[in-house]
């Protein structure tokens, strides 16, 4: 009989150091779940109050115009950006480029500065700020 091995028997997280590249990846598919769900969702109620007459239309504007609201949109802002670049990143590698450690690293990591950056940027416009 074999005596069991200590060993795992393939690369486990046990060994894998958390990268850049991993948390965009993940990234990239919860926020794709999320703009499917919460976007859909709240796409579908804007446009039933719209449909429904000024009564439904102001209660989805109280709704989103509250603080919880407003944290749904900023998230989506920030969920369509992120999906945004993470996908263009997966394009370019798709073409054969960037694999290079260094390379991969810093592009992981601008993706996520630049969905904080555009989402930070389009609600300062929306708020009026500059």
């Amino acid at each position: 009989m074999n005596a069991p091995s200590s060993r795992p028997l393939s690369p486990h997280l046990s060994i894998y150091r958390w990268q850049p590249h991993m948390l965009v990846s993940i990234l990239h598919r919860m926020t794709g779940a999320g703009l499917t769900t919460v976007g859909l969702g709240v796409l579908a109620w804007w446009l039933v109050a719209l449909a429904s007459g000024a009564g439904a239309y102001a209660t989805f504007e109280g709704v989103m115009g509250s603080l919880l609201g407003q944290l749904v949109l900023v998230g989506l802002t920030w969920a369509f950006f992120q999906h945004l670049f993470s996908g263009l990143r997966h394009l370019v590698l798709d073409m054969g480029a960037g694999y290079e450690l260094k390379v991969n690293r810093f592009w992981a990591i601008m993706t996520i500065a630049a969905s904080v950056f555009a989402t930070a940027l389009v609600w300062a416009i929306f708020k009026g700020v500059f």
